[in-house]
C-alpha cells in the first residue's frame, strides 16, 4: 500500500519526497550518453514530418526519422530522433514518453548501437530439374 501512494506522489509530481538528497539525485541525473532516441509504438501513419514536428519544441532537432520496409515503404512502427545536446534529448524523453502521437501511445527510450549482424549461412546446393547439381568449387556434375 505504501508503493501505490508513492508511485501516486511521483505521478503527481508532489515534492514531498523530492526532499531527500538521493531521490533528488535520481530527478537530475541523466541516462543518456547520447543525444539519440529510439522512439517505438509509432502508428503506420506517422511520417518524417509527423515525428519532427512532434519532438521539435523540445529542442534543436539534427534528425527525426521513421524507419520503413524496403519493399512496400511502410512504417514498421518505430524511429529515431536526433537532437544537438544531450540536455534536449533528455528533456524530450521525459516530455514525449507514454504520449499520443497519432493516436497511438509510444515510448522514448535512449538509442542504443547496432548490433552487428549474423553471417550469412551458405545456401545448400541447388539443382535444376535436369538433373544436374552445381557445385561453386568444381562446376556442374551428374
Amino acid at each position: 500500500m505504501a508503493f501505490v501512494s508513492t508511485f501516486r506522489r511521483l505521478l503527481a509530481g508532489s515534492n514531498s519526497l523530492s526532499s531527500s538528497p538521493s531521490s533528488s539525485w535520481v530527478r537530475h541525473c541523466s541516462t543518456l550518453t547520447s543525444p539519440k532516441l529510439f522512439v517505438s509504438g509509432l502508428s503506420r501513419l506517422t511520417t518524417n514530418e509527423k515525428l519532427q514536428d512532434a519532438f521539435a519544441p523540445f529542442g534543436e532537432l539534427v534528425d527525426a526519422r521513421v524507419i520503413t520496409d524496403r519493399e512496400t515503404g511502410r512504417s514498421k512502427g518505430f524511429g529515431f530522433v536526433t537532437y544537438a545536446t544531450l540536455e534536449d534529448a533528455e528533456k524530450a524523453k521525459e516530455g514525449m514518453n507514454a504520449k499520443f502521437l497519432d493516436g497511438w501511445v509510444i515510448f522514448v527510450d535512449p538509442a542504443r548501437p547496432r548490433e552487428p549482424r549474423r553471417p550469412m549461412q551458405q545456401e545448400p546446393q541447388s539443382s535444376s530439374g535436369s538433373g544436374f547439381t552445381t557445385n561453386k568449387t568444381i562446376g556442374w556434375y551428374k
